[in-house]
């Protein structure tokens, strides 16, 4: 039997889409209705606790939901958000996104609606708060704890960049799914005697790119933590082509990357609410280099390319293995700390094994590759070194 009426738990997911959310919010409302918890599903990240209306008369259907097992059970093996999601920061909401029963009092450029959030929050009777997100939904979590209301988190990202934690759910199904389309594209790659250029998430972290290739999926990967030379990158892989029976060779490109005295390429000016431009275009633009660049390399012929943004590929669908079990994971251990009286933790997968850190952590310091480490920036690829005694996905928060 259920104990009953211990509090109320809500559940959001915010940021970008990946495979696992779903059975993360899975794992914790089954487990805590099973507690005596009810279970409550804030709509579109915090933009639906920053709209909630107290109005009795108000429709809150698109701004919250009750959690049974029963809708959880058809979401949980599935992929995205049954929730939805939304990249709102309600410390800094613009003046058009502000709803309309609190523009009277709030009618800056940018607003901080913190009180609004916690007043809905209360209203609601939410005792416990669990987001689900990157660094960037989390940054607003570590405000509302220190605010003083009770939060655990837990990190998705299919970057992997939240610090403190060697795991973000959505990762393993990213770098499933671009080894995967990699080696579909081979086939055209191979059938044309053409470079391969992949652009891949990874705005700030070069994680996506480094771990396909380190598995065998890219013959070099450019990565946001290193400014690469465009001939140095040319001339590699026009030697990678020649010894390639099949006259191809493969480069992964994250979005991030750089090349040698130019900065970030953006998609247009237009910033999120977290002061993020949409990038876009770094992948067209070595697929254009390295073709102009060939035929120095190549005895004067010109080499065409096959350039293919992976982008939304790798984060729809279902999970895979890790992200399905890894979030149910996670989601246990959320309601551990939080059957403890435990808040102000993010729970984290470190050195092989599930834990929990503060959650400011996550505001604290940047998660990166280590590139003296892990990336040879003259050759353009991950080192091979030693392995042992490495976490699963090699690479971690510290180094």
């Amino acid at each position: 039997m259920a104990k009953k009426n211990r509090g109320t738990i809500a559940i959001l997911t915010g940021g970008g889409d990946v495979p696992g959310l779903n059975p993360a919010i899975r794992a914790i409302t089954i487990r805590a209705m099973r507690e005596g918890y009810r279970v409550i599903g804030l709509r579109r990240g915090w933009a639906g606790i920053v709209e909630l209306n107290q109005d009795k008369k108000a429709d809150n259907s698109n701004n919250f939901i009750e959690l049974t097992q029963i809708i959880v059970n058809r979401a949980g093996r599935t992929g995205g958000t049954f929730l939805h999601s939304s990249r709102t920061r309600p410390s800094h909401l613009p003046k058009d996104n502000v709803p309309e029963q609190h523009r009277d009092t709030y009618n800056e450029e940018f607003n901080d609606m913190t009180k609004v959030v916690l007043d809905n929050l209360a209203f609601l009777g939410v005792d416990f708060l669990i987001p689900i997100g990157g660094d960037d939904t989390l940054s607003y979590a570590v405000r509302l704890y220190k605010e003083g209301f009770k939060v655990v988190a837990i990190p998705k990202t299919m970057d992997n960049d939240v610090p403190g934690t060697d795991y973000c759910i959505g990762f393993s199904t990213c770098i499933t799914r671009t080894i995967n389309m990699t080696n579909t594209l081979r086939t055209s790659a191979g059938s044309h005697e053409r470079f391969l250029v992949l652009e891949v998430f990874g705005r700030y972290a070069g994680f996506t790119a480094m771990l396909p290739t380190m598995a065998g999926a890219a013959n070099r990967c450019v990565i946001p933590e290193f400014k690469f030379n465009i001939e140095n990158l040319t001339e590699h892989l026009v030697k990678d082509r020649y010894e390639n029976p099949s006259n191809y060779s493969v480069v992964l490109v994250s979005e991030g990357a750089m090349f040698e005295g130019g900065a970030m390429v953006f998609k247009d000016a237009v910033k999120d609410q977290f002061g993020h431009a949409k990038l876009g275009g770094i992948g067209d633009a070595v697929s254009e280099n390295i073709k102009e660049l060939s035929p120095k390399y190549n005895n004067g012929k010109k080499i065409n390319v096959i350039n293919q943004k992976l982008g939304y590929l790798v984060r729809g669908g279902d999970p895979d293995a890790v992200d399905s079990i890894v979030p149910m994971a996670y989601g246990n251990l959320a309601l551990d700390l939080i059957l403890k009286g435990v808040h102000g933790r993010l729970v984290v997968l470190k050195n092989g094994r599930y834990d929990n850190v503060p959650i400011d952590v996550v505001v604290g310091k940047s998660k990166l590759v280590n590139i003296e480490k892990f990336y040879n920036t003259d050759r353009l690829r991950p080192y091979y070194n030693s392995f042992e005694m490495n976490p699963l996905f090699i690479m971690t928060s510290e180094g």
